[in-house]
C-alpha cells in the first residue's frame, strides 16, 4: 500500500519538513510497525490488542477510519480521500501530508494515544545559583 514511490538517493520533502517525532510516526504508520494491537499481536504478545475505545482488535485501519477517539481530526484525512482509502493516505504525497497533520494534532499511533507535549523550556529562575555566591549581592 505504502510502497508507491521509487527509491531515491535524496531525502523526501516530508523528511526535510516534518518534526522528527511526527516523521517517525508517519513512517511507522506507513509500514505497519506502530503502536497498535495489530502490531502487538505479532511482535509483543504481552501487550493488550484492544483499542481504548472498546474495539476488540485495534488496527491501523480502525484508528484512521473509525476510532471515535480521533473523530475531531479525521476531516484532515477525508479532505484527501473521502472514504480514507489506505493506499491513498499511505501512498501518495497528498495523503502522507494529511497523515502527518492528522498524527500531529491527534496523537494517534503514540503509546498513550494522545498528542505529545512540547518539552518545557528552562527559564532563568530555574537555574541554580553559581557556587561561591550568596543572596545579598556581595559575593
Amino acid at each position: 500500500m505504502a510502497d508507491r514511490f521509487p527509491p531515491s538517493l535524496k531525502p523526501t520533502v516530508h523528511f526535510k519538513t516534518l518534526k522528527r517525532e511526527v516523521f517517525g510516526r508517519v513512517t511507522q504508520c506507513r509500514i505497519g510497525h506502530c503502536f497498535t494491537g495489530e502490531y502487538y499481536s505479532k511482535f509483543v504478545p504481552s501487550e493488550n490488542v484492544d483499542c481504548p475505545c472498546g474495539e476488540a482488535f485495534q488496527t491501523r485501519e480502525h484508528l484512521l477510519r473509525e476510532c471515535p477517539q480521533y473523530e475531531d481530526q479525521r476531516h484532515v484525512l477525508e479532505a484527501v480521500s473521502r472514504d480514507i482509502s489506505l493506499p491513498e493516505i499511505l501512498g501518495t504525497k497528498e495523503g502522507i501530508a494529511a497523515l502527518a497533520e492528522f498524527l500531529e494534532t491527534s496523537g494517534a499511533f503514540t503509546k498513550s494515544g494522545k498528542p505529545r507535549r512540547s518539552p518545557d523550556l528552562p527559564s532563568f529562575e530555574d537555574e541554580p545559583e553559581p557556587a561561591g555566591t550568596d543572596d545579598d549581592g556581595d559575593g
